[in-house]
């Protein structure tokens, strides 16, 4: 896990607005610090002090001060494959708000990554990634600890649903059907898609169909693997579902993309 860039404490005046429509592109990591309105994927927030969100960077997001000036603490990450275990594991909240009461114990942390991320001194990459892990353990400690989720205390249901949508992005090829998911879930086929869509504000079908995607992509540019084999990691029956989907998604074929890169 390595950090693009990072800031802490950080004072926006009123007129900030952050606006990405296609996504972050990369996971960022915000402590929000000052009141401050969030829109995710087309659904808006009214946002406390002292909350964070872990932003996937896949989905389109906007944010900034709600009563003048924004302050927050931010880190861009760089993930490596072997990271995607040690998050699955943690069990953090992705592209979801959480209000904590207080992030004093995060934001030092932040500092300290702040002053080894622009330092020369010796071991600062290996300190600094170190922290990184450190920063994300203990904030999944207190997720927990206290149980919370945006505003309220987070329900095993809910836990449930925040382990399975980070399941989808990291792992597709182990996510059943709707069926199998609503039955990990503890619910009905239509109280699980009702719930999850009012949890993260799109479908579960919408996720299904990214994490495969971005997951292919991902594939098609790192490995040697044959476009039937991605298909079938990727969670597809056959490999010609996933090149129709595919197409439909990106506008080219994966041959056409892989060889785009």
């Amino acid at each position: 896990m390595e950090i693009g860039t990072i800031g802490y404490n950080y004072s926006h005046n009123s007129e900030f607005v952050f606006d990405k429509p296609n996504g972050i592109g990369c996971p960022l990591l915000l402590l929000i610090k000052t009141p401050a309105f969030f829109e995710i994927d087309g659904v808006k927030h009214i946002v406390k002090e002292n909350s964070f969100i872990f932003f996937s960077g896949k989905l389109p997001c906007k944010y900034g001060g709600l009563n003048g000036v924004y302050t927050d603490d931010w880190i861009f990450i760089s993930m490596k494959p072997e990271d995607e275990e040690l998050f699955a594991r943690l069990e953090i909240p992705v592209d979801t708000i959480v209000h904590l009461g207080n992030i004093e114990e995060l934001s030092r942390i932040v500092h300290i990554l702040t002053y080894e991320h622009y330092s020369a001194s010796f071991y600062h990459s290996e300190i600094e990634e170190r922290y990184v892990e450190i920063l994300f353990m203990k904030l999944s400690r207190i997720l927990k600890d206290k149980s919370y989720l945006s505003d309220n205390a987070l329900s095993e249901r809910n836990n449930r649903l925040i382990h399975i949508r980070n399941r989808i992005y990291i792992d597709p090829e182990s996510i059943p059907d709707v069926e199998g998911l609503a039955a990990e879930s503890g619910l009905s086929r239509s109280g699980f898609q009702h719930l999850y869509k009012k949890l993260f504000g799109v479908s579960v079908m919408t996720d299904v169909i990214n994490g495969r995607i971005e997951n292919a992509k991902r594939l098609l540019s790192s490995t040697n693997l044959t476009v039937k084999e991605i298909a079938v990691k990727c969670g597809y029956g056959n490999e010609y579902n996933f090149m129709r989907q595919f197409k439909s998604r990106c506008g080219q074929t994966p041959t056409q993309y892989r060889n785009c890169i």
